[in-house]
Order: structure tokens, then sequence, then C-alpha cells
């Protein structure tokens, strides 16, 4: 079989005649974006490097890199590699990697490959159509700018004469090819030496494999509409986006977790045997990162002791018999209004009611509300973007002016000049509905983002509204900005409104095994099988539950596991069933990665536990949004990895 790696070397003669009148030569390789046959570093570099040093010629360096073609990834690791006195620069690829080195470097930059026939779609789909495969490359004489690509008619011997202002004549919206060929080559001096070649003759008789064509144009405008990267799993929320809000009974017994957030759990400030109320504190937070937790019912506190818990195992909490009274802590009662509120004082309300993000990060939010940074926007997120979940879509089409309410909370206390409400497209409901309640309001709008995922993990939600990047290790008030979940502003209004921390959350209950699901009031404590069984059960064979979404959600070995703060949904799905194989670097995890890493590189230094390597490879800014691992040819479970990887980068550091 053949291998497809896209490139070979040119001959020995063709390469002594390109290199014949040049010096000083810096040599970029590709290693190749598939490898089905073989997993080794490919000898090209290797082999031009000797071909050079037989010319007598000077090699000022030579790198390679991976997926050459992605210019995101390979702008970055270019930058500052290339040595001063460079003159020459040599590229062993394909013609998609020789273009994009060639857009991003001002010296000559010259193909030392002959690009193969494509088989198959190219590796890296964020490629723009920059190669016919034709062939027979013209990349050496162009300056790197394909003229069969690049221009409407493939002339490969100058413009037509009917190009205006620089634009084509078949296209005006395109840049004419020719003027940006001409433009390059006078640019680096090489004018004279195209202009006095042979008239170049394109062979018709070679086999033109159209691979990459128009798909991966638009492909490519797809995938990076708003951010780097992201997939498009299958929604499946026709099941219950339509249903209203059911409110669930409460809770015979409550199990409440100590730990429902980032950070320290709370300290149980409640004994067994002590009667508790509705919106009492019965934990306080321990420590900065922390939050306080509260009861849901009121009754009485029959244990204080490890229960299941979905993310951890076993955790303390605090388990209350229900007397059926429904009784409200006196600390429960509305806070003065909005508009006499401190910055201050929203704070500690937020804080005191023990509101943490509900998308489930489940940071403490009054951290987030106290950035000790400037912030001039407050995005809030009601893209939900994880398949099957319809718990915010809910809320935002039932809550409407809560959210406005939130929004206007936040916005005073962090001094926001502006608030954005990001919905993507596939509520249209609560678009119009929203948009429809921000019209009168100057500082306020609703953002229509493309359905895709993860849209609404901080980073990239920022990138999409604002245009802004976070940098590795930063957080979003670093760039002005401050962003949170839709049902967190809902509980900051019911917190300043009402008195009521948070002790309830809305929930979706559905999957292909749910025969009756849902979108649930449930109070914070409730078991999640009573959950299940009142939407009639699981059914089928091969299920598993999840707490969350099909793509970060926790699998549920234990269904006596109770809703939490930041539980915004309950699935029971097909089991995905996989063999992992040896990864193919088929480019396809840096192709999708929102935060713009190299997940294959985390799986491999995971498994060589290269701890270090993987910190260096910044795995600490992974946000574990399932996405390499959703596409992943070889069905390698890299998030595992990737959360292994992490777990003993964080025993390194203590």
């Amino acid at each position: 079989m053949e291998n497809y790696t896209k490139y070979k070397l040119k001959s020995n003669e063709e390469l002594a005649s390109v290199l014949e009148d040049k010096d000083n030569v810096f040599i970029i390789a590709c290693n190749k974006c598939f490898k089905q046959f073989e997993t080794v570093d490919e000898p090209d570099c290797s082999e031009f490097e000797k071909i050079v040093a037989a010319q007598g010629k000077n090699i000022t360096g030579s790198t390679k890199v991976d997926f050459l073609c992605n210019a995101v990834q390979t702008e970055r690791k270019l930058a500052d590699m290339i040595p001063e006195g460079t003159e020459n620069i040599f590229v062993i690829s394909c013609g998609l990697g020789i273009q994009t080195v060639a857009g991003m470097v001002e010296k000559p930059v010259y193909a030392a490959s002959n690009s193969l026939n494509y088989t198959g779609h190219h590796g890296m789909a964020l490629t723009k159509k920059a190669c016919d495969a034709c062939a027979q490359c013209y990349l050496n004489v162009t300056g790197g700018i394909c003229p069969i690509v690049d221009c409407s008619k493939s002339l490969v011997n100058g413009q037509c004469g009917g190009a205006k202002d620089g634009k084509c004549e078949v296209d005006g919206n395109k840049d004419c090819a020719w003027e940006k060929i001409y433009q390059r080559l006078k640019k680096q001096g090489r004018l004279e030496e195209f202009l006095n070649q042979p008239v170049q003759l394109r062979d018709y008789s070679k086999v033109n494999v159209k691979v990459i064509q128009e798909y991966v144009k638009a492909v490519r405008d797809s995938r990076l509409a708003g951010y780097y990267g992201g997939v498009h799993p299958s929604e499946r929320k026709e099941r219950t986006e339509h249903l209203g809000l059911k409110v669930f009974p409460a809770p015979k017994v409550a199990v409440i977790p100590v730990s429902m957030h980032l950070g320290a759990p709370a300290t149980p400030i409640v004994e067994v045997g002590d009667k508790v109320k509705v919106g009492q504190k019965i934990a306080e937070a321990s420590s900065f990162i922390s939050a306080p937790v509260h009861s849901s019912i009121s009754g009485t506190v029959v244990a204080i002791e490890p229960r299941p818990h979905v993310t951890a195992g076993m955790c303390n909490s605090i388990v209350i018999e229900n007397d059926g009274l429904n009784e409200l802590h006196e600390s429960v009662k509305p806070n003065k209004s909005l508009e006499e509120l401190t910055p201050e004082e929203i704070i500690a309300i937020v804080k005191e009611a023990g509101i943490v993000g509900m998308g489930g990060a489940g940071f403490p939010t009054c951290v987030k509300l106290n950035p000790g940074k400037p912030v001039d926007t407050v995005i809030l997120n009601g893209c939900e973007c994880e398949p099957i979940l319809t718990a915010d879509h809910r809320v935002l089409l039932e809550f409407a002016d809560d959210i406005i309410f939130g929004l206007k909370a936040i916005m005073k206390t962090v001094n926001a000049e502006k608030g954005v409400i990001v919905i993507e497209d596939n509520k249209p409901d609560a678009i119009e509905l929203m948009q429809a309640k921000v019209a009168h309001i100057d500082n306020m709008e609703v953002c229509v983002a493309r359905t895709k995922y993860p849209q609404g993990a901080e980073k990239t939600l920022i990138k999409r509204v604002t245009g802004r990047k976070v940098p590795g290790g930063k957080l979003p008030a670093d760039v002005g900005c401050v962003v949170d979940n839709i049902s967190t502003v809902k509980a900051i209004a019911d917190a300043i409104k009402t008195g009521m921390p948070l002790i309830e959350r809305v929930i979706t209950v559905t999957g292909e095994h749910i025969p009756n699901p849902g979108n649930y009031i449930a109070r914070i404590g409730t078991n999640v099988k009573d959950l299940i069984d009142d939407c009639g059960g699981i059914v089928g064979d091969d299920v598993t539950v999840k707490a969350g979404g099909p793509m970060m959600g926790f699998v549920a070995k234990d269904l006596n596991i109770p809703v939490m703060k930041g539980s915004n949904g309950i699935i029971a799905v097909d089991t995905e069933y996989s063999t992992p194989v040896d990864c193919i670097k088929c480019g396809r995890c840096v192709d999708v990665c929102p935060q713009e890493l190299s997940p294959l590189h985390f799986a491999k230094f995971a498994d060589e536990e290269n701890w270090q390597a993987m910190l260096e490879a910044n795995v600490m800014d992974c946000v574990e949004c399932r996405c390499c691992e959703y596409i992943c040819s070889s069905k390698i479970p890299l998030v595992s990895k990737i959360k292994a990887g992490k777990g003993a980068i964080r025993g390194m550091k203590k």
C-alpha cells in the first residue's frame, strides 16, 4: 500500500539547480500530517541537509513542525526561530505548508519537495484551498503563491490584463494573484529573475486530483467563525427544548455535599440533631476560593458523613430529613433596591448566598465580581453549547427579566460599560425574547453566535464576542471581561430581590433511554434517581448515565447522587465502545482544539509520564472540552491522559 504522506523530496538534480545561486539556507520540514503506516521521524530534513552541505552552502538552522499548513500554530512556532543572516528558506512539505510559510516571512521561500497527488481529505482542514494537487508546482517561480488556485483563470505566465485596482476581473472581491506575485517578487528582489525565466507550460495530461477544492474553503470559513477550532456534535435538543419548567417536589431527604464548588470544601456549622430551615446556612466557606452551603429544605440534620458524589467518589455531606413544613429561615428577606446597593454590598450578598458558576465549573462568583482590574464588558453565557441539554434555554425563556436584573447587578459591581448576552442561533425563540428585553437598554445587547461547541467556554466566548485573546495562565479580567452563566445570573437576581441563597437550580433529564424527559426546577440535595424515576426510569440496554452533557459530563456509576449547584443535566445515552489504536498524526485534534494546543503530544507525554514536557506544552490551558477526543481517529482517551498529566503537574508544584 502507498504511504500517502503528501510529498517527497525533489530529485538531487533539481535541488542542485535551485540551490545553485543561493546560500545561508534555513530549512523548515513538515513532519507530515498523516502516518498510517509508520510513526518514526521523517528522514527528508536530514537528507536535504546533506544535499545542501554537499553543494557547499551554509545552513543557518533547521526545524521540524507538525502540521505546517496550520497557520495559527506555525506562526507561533516560527516566531524568532529564523536566525539572522538567513537569506533563503527552503521548505520540505506539500504545497499547503510551503505557501503557509511564504505568506509569513519576508525572505524568499523555496520548495524542496514535490507534492504527491492527494487521495483523501487533507489532514488540516483549517487550511484554505491553496493547492490544486496538479503535480507540477510553480511555487519556486512565483514566490510561494500558487497561480493555479489564486488566479481565477489559473494563468501561469502573468496576469490577463483584465485586473483593475489589484482586483480580479472575474471576481471583484478577489485580489489579482499575479499582482500579488509581482509585488512579492519585487519586494524580494527576484522580479528580474522571474522575467528572464522560460515560459511556463502546464501539462494538462497529468491527473488533477481535486481533493481540497471548495470543500476546505467552506470548512475553513465555518470552522474559524468566532474562534479557532471547535466541533459540531449532533445537538439532539429537540426532545426537551420545547418543554416548560416543572417544579420537582422537595426531597424527603436532602443530601447536601459541602463541596459543590471549585476550591476548598465548606465547613459544616450544624450538628446532627439540629433543626434547620429553608435558606439557612449549614456550612461556611473555609477559604478565599470556597463557598457556603445552605439547606434546601426545613427539617432535621440526621447525619454528616461521606456520601456518593459524581466527581469525587465520596464527599462529606449534610443529610437533612424533611419535616414537610418548608419553613423559611429568618435570614431570607429582600435586600435594598439595586439602585441603593453598593458594589461591595452586592459582592457580600452573592458571597453569602453561596453562588457559584452554574455552567459546571463551580467557581465562586463573588471572586469573579471582585477582579481587582478594570472590566469594560460583562458577557452572559446563554449558549448552552453542550448537546442534549436545554436547562439554560428554558431559563432564558422563563426568567428573562431576572436575567436582565442580574446582568445590571454584575455590571454595576464591576463598573462595566457594556453587557452582552450571547445565545447560539439554535435558540431563535430565546434570541427574539432577549432582543426585545434589551431593545430599550443602551448598554446591553444580544450577540447571536453560530452554533459550535465549545462556544460557552470562557476564553472562546470572549474571543467570539470581543476578539480579545486571553493569554495562557491568565483570566478573563486580564482582558477586561467577566463571564457568567445564565443560571448563575438568575441566582444573583434571586439573592438580591428575595434574599434566597442558592438552594435550587434548573436541570434537564433526558437522553434516548429516558422515555419522558423534562426540564425541572430541583432543590439542591434531591436524589438523581428520583428525578430519573419521575421521567419513566431508564429503558434499554448498554446505557451510560452522565451528570452533565455528553461532551464534558461525568459518568454516574451510582444513581443515588444528589443534585448539586453545577448539575445542569442528567442524561441516559448509549454506551460508547471503542478500542484505542496508535496515533496516526492525522492532525484533527490540533485542528479542533479551541485553546490552540496540540493534544496528540499530551497523549505521548502522558504515556511516557513526561509531566514536565506536558507542562511546557501548556497542558494547564486545556479546558477539557473533549473536542480532541471526540474527533480522534484512533479513539485515544485524550482527556483522561490530560487529566492525569494535570494531576501529576499539580503534585510537582507542591
